[in-house]
């Protein structure tokens, strides 16, 4: 099948191991401090308190770390299952809070305030340090970083002003994606360029963002794939499995593992994100989204420094889920084996999915029994259930693919 490409995320008490400490101006002049061992007892503060913290906190408390959120929502995910300082992103005086109370600092998304991250950079532990928050939220200097780790990217080009736009694409033809460097999730910040009539509006519109504009090359795939990668300070590197990740209304929907890809390509997906983990001196997970056609083989298209929604399978699926993996990384552990045990589809349960999710649950599941698979339900904890807002997810694990997507078919609560 051929599809559009660019679719339009207290101190603790127990031991800190330290080598070295380097003095608070080479903190603050964004070099990362000696690695640290952070053992199981301390307590790691998150910038971000939603579903992807709230899962690490869970995964780091049964390994024996204490966890401490920051987020402007009060009862956020996270800081239901772990404390939390109720302030904005921005505020300077709380990302001190979180300071003085975490003996390593991470994050669950890639907008942090520059400000907070270069505070925290001179006055606290951060082993992911700022370079790849900075590199990862603009997608010029991010399409730039993975070509210089050797990668290929969809060709693109930046563009100042309607003319620009205008001439770049003529050179790639129509349809092409226009998109916002900064900014931008679940296809927001985006525009499909149709033909000549939309390239004024998609540039009027686009603009009133104030960020630099890219223009990129409609690349038609066969499939979507992510890979994510571990990397700890000690230079230690696993990969999860390929999966092949299925979008509605540029929403992940479905992310299928094994990939229904050949395993060569597999392979050379997991050899691409290590090279990006190795070339951007990754510390923690980074996600490799790619396209894959059967012609053209593999483009890597975006980035993120951090858990990803395509990785969920591996809570019920892998030998260590990528939450753990994440704390041991972060920490400096020796990393754990990422092998998947079982097939998994994993299927987002947005908004409009909640109510007959929960109700299929509460009831013997006459089709798991009869297809022999297991679904897992995780829900978040958030109040709001928007029709498109990501509410949980489900880990369907199985012996094949096959019988995973048959239970998700069967339900009828996902019909696209």
């Amino acid at each position: 099948m051929s599809a559009g490409a660019m679719r339009t995320n207290e101190r603790g008490s127990g031991a800190v191991g330290s080598d070295a400490m380097t003095s608070p101006e080479a903190a603050a002049s964004n070099v990362r401090t000696a690695p640290r061992v952070i053992l199981p007892g301390a307590t790691i503060g998150v910038l971000g308190g939603g579903q992807l913290g709230r899962m690490m906190a869970l995964a780091g408390s049964a390994m024996g770390y204490r966890f401490v959120a920051l987020d402007p929502t009060p009862d956020a995910p996270c800081g239901q299952v772990a404390g939390q300082i109720v302030a904005a992103y921005d505020d300077v005086a709380a990302a001190r809070e979180l300071a003085s109370r975490a003996d390593v600092i991470t994050y669950e998304f890639e907008n942090v305030d520059a400000g907070v991250a270069a505070m925290l950079m001179a006055e606290s532990y951060v082993p992911q340090g700022s370079e790849l928050l900075c590199t990862t939220q603009h997608r010029l200097r991010e399409k730039r970083a993975i070509e210089a780790a050797g990668v290929r990217v969809a060709p693109y080009a930046e563009i100042r002003s309607a003319h620009e736009l205008r001439e770049a694409a003529a050179r790639f033809g129509f349809p092409c994606v226009l998109k916002t460097a900064t900014g931008g999730y679940d296809g927001k910040g985006q525009w499909v360029i149709r033909g000549e009539a939309e390239i004024e509006p998609a540039y009027d519109a686009l603009s009133k963002a104030k960020t630099e504009l890219v223009l990129e090359q409609f690349i038609r795939f066969d499939k979507e794939l992510s890979v994510i990668a571990a990397r700890s300070p000690r230079g230690e590197i696993r990969t999860f499995p390929a999966a092949e990740n299925v979008h509605v209304e540029n929403i992940l929907h479905l992310s299928i593992v094994p990939a229904r890809v050949p395993e060569t390509v597999r392979r050379e997906a997991e050899e691409l994100a290590v090279r990006i983990a190795e070339g951007l001196n990754v510390i923690g997970l980074i996600a490799v989204e790619m396209f894959w056609s059967a012609g053209h083989g593999l483009y890597v298209n975006e980035l993120a420094p951090r858990p990803h929604n395509s990785g969920h399978y591996t809570m019920d699926a892998c030998r260590t889920s990528q939450f753990e993996q994440h704390v041991r990384a972060v920490c400096n552990l020796p990393l754990g084996d990422p092998a998947l045990m079982t097939p998994v589809v994993m299927a987002n349960v947005l908004g409009k999915h909640l109510e007959p999710v929960i109700a299929r649950f509460a009831r013997p599941d006459e089709a798991a029994e009869r297809l022999n698979v297991k679904p897992s339900l995780h829900l978040y904890g958030k109040r709001d259930a928007a029709p498109k807002r990501k509410m949980g997810h489900v880990n369907v694990l199985a012996s094949s693919v096959e019988d995973a997507l048959a239970w998700i078919d069967e339900t009828n609560i996902w019909k696209v």
